[in-house]
């Protein structure tokens, strides 16, 4: 098992992170938009605005730090569900604004999950750590 890892040409290195899966990052996106959800009408924020939209691009891309690049389709859509049904039309209900919008907005959660979660998917080179003995050998 790897402990540490850097990017081919780079100097720092950084502990390796399990990312989620594609079905538990659904799972939690779909958790997540519920509990933003009840956030947003806390607040009294639960209609077709620009910070709904807003607070669940940033809930994309704060799961899409922590998913696989695959998995950024099924976030999208995720927060695309909830977004449609909670914030824009309030009754948990589906609303269709016409193919252009709600592609758009399928396409912009889409695409921030998938921008956080590219990196992770660079490929990086293992660090080997050899251990010295008292007598300075390897």
């Amino acid at each position: 098992m790897r402990m540490y890892s850097a990017r081919p040409g780079g100097g720092r290195y950084r502990p390796v992170l399990e990312r989620l899966a594609v079905p538990a990052s659904g799972t939690v996106a779909l958790l997540a938009g519920g509990a933003l959800a009840l956030g947003l009408g806390g607040f009294g924020e639960l209609h077709s605005g620009w910070l709904a939209f807003v607070a669940y691009l940033a809930l994309c891309g704060l799961l899409g730090g922590f998913s696989r690049p695959r998995a950024a389709p099924v976030i999208g859509l995720a927060a695309w569900l909830c977004c449609n049904a909670f914030a824009e039309h309030r009754h948990a209900e589906l609303g269709w604004s016409g193919s252009g919008v709600e592609l758009g907005h399928y396409a912009m959660f889409t695409a921030i999950a998938l921008l956080v979660a590219l990196p992770a998917a660079l490929p990086r080179r293992t660090v080997r750590v050899a251990l010295l003995r008292f007598d300075r050998t390897v």
